[in-house]
């Protein structure tokens, strides 16, 4: 009989099922295998950051200088313009001057007539002081001529006596009114001084180099004593303020090294060096807002307490613009 070949597939015979001992032990050393790699990141980990002090919760900030007027007034000019660079003592604006002014004139017309008054007064003391002085020397001549005439002459010395306690009630009437007017004149004075000063404030000017920010005075507003007006962000003051977690606070030092990121200029680390670190901040945000709070939640995640560490870029280069609250990322090798 010859042999034909057969068109129908053949089937591979079923594997044997693996034992089901085998099986547990390829799970229990997959789960070793893995525990044993986090174990080894954990400890790679630790050691790293024992190195190296690591975080991108950092921002570049400066002084922000908030420029108030001491005198209430309508503005009669703006001259400067938002997101200029001014330098310190530069003229911010103006506020009208004549109510000021109105208000010296009549001060020193206030001085003058006190100055009038004193020189009144101070001829009147002088006089009654003249009086005195008569009187007394009558009164020594009347005892002596007492002394080789009758005593008759004793009405004359009680006449002369008289005379001399008027005059110096006199005296001291006109010397109380001298220290009363020398008090009007001081005061005339210091209205006067007041005055000038309040002129002289009409005029706001910058007390420090920087840009001014976000303007939004114009010609015609009132400017009120004691209200914001302007914001100058300081060209001086800038650093960087970095929140580093409680277990690298230890080893970070004045004068340590630090490089800095700023998303403002990526892809470059700059030099810096610290500055000092916070040795408090607030443990909740609804307090007096002097300490500074730091919060330890993100995306509903729990945090380390973190303290704010300030770094200074170290010779920054010239053509670098720093923005009050960017974004930055700094490295420190603890």
């Amino acid at each position: 009989m010859s042999n034909m070949t057969s068109n129908e597939p053949i089937e591979p015979e079923p594997s044997a099922p693996l034992p089901a001992a085998s099986t547990e032990r390829q799970r229990a050393f997959r789960l070793v295998v893995g525990i044993a790699c986090l174990l080894a990141l954990l400890a790679v980990w630790q050691v790293l950051t024992s190195f190296v002090a690591y975080t991108d919760d950092a921002y570049v900030t400066t002084n922000f200088v908030t420029i108030a007027p001491q005198v209430t007034g309508v503005i009669v000019s703006v001259n400067v313009a938002n997101d200029q660079e001014v330098r310190r003592g530069d003229l911010l604006a103006v506020i009208d001057k004549v109510p000021f002014q109105l208000v010296v004139d009549q001060r020193k017309a206030a001085v003058q007539e006190a100055a009038v008054n004193h020189k009144l007064v101070n001829d009147e003391l002088k006089a009654a002081q003249d009086r005195l002085a008569a009187a007394t020397a009558a009164l020594q001549q009347a005892s002596g001529d007492q002394k080789q005439v009758a005593l008759t002459a004793a009405d004359m010395v009680s006449a002369q006596q008289r005379e001399q306690v008027a005059a110096r009630e006199a005296v001291d009437k006109a010397s109380q009114s001298v220290v009363n007017q020398d008090a009007v004149a001081a005061q005339a004075k210091a209205a006067l001084a007041l005055a000038e000063w309040q002129l002289s404030q009409t005029e706001i000017h910058t007390p420090a180099d920087g840009t001014v920010n976000n303007l939004s005075v114009s010609v015609g507003d009132t400017a009120s004593a004691g209200k914001a007006l302007v914001g100058i962000v300081d060209a001086a003051g800038w650093r960087i303020v970095a929140n580093y977690k409680e277990n690298y606070i230890r080893s970070l030092k004045p004068g340590k090294a630090a490089w800095v990121w700023l998303d403002t200029h990526p892809w470059r680390l700059y030099r810096a060096r610290i500055e000092g670190v916070s040795r408090g901040i607030s443990r909740g945000p609804n307090q007096d807002g002097i300490l500074p709070y730091v919060a330890p939640t993100t995306d509903w995640i729990r945090l380390g307490r973190r303290f704010p560490v300030t770094l200074k870029l170290a010779d920054p280069p010239s053509d670098l613009t720093l923005y009050m609250g960017s974004d930055a990322s700094t490295l420190i090798f603890p």
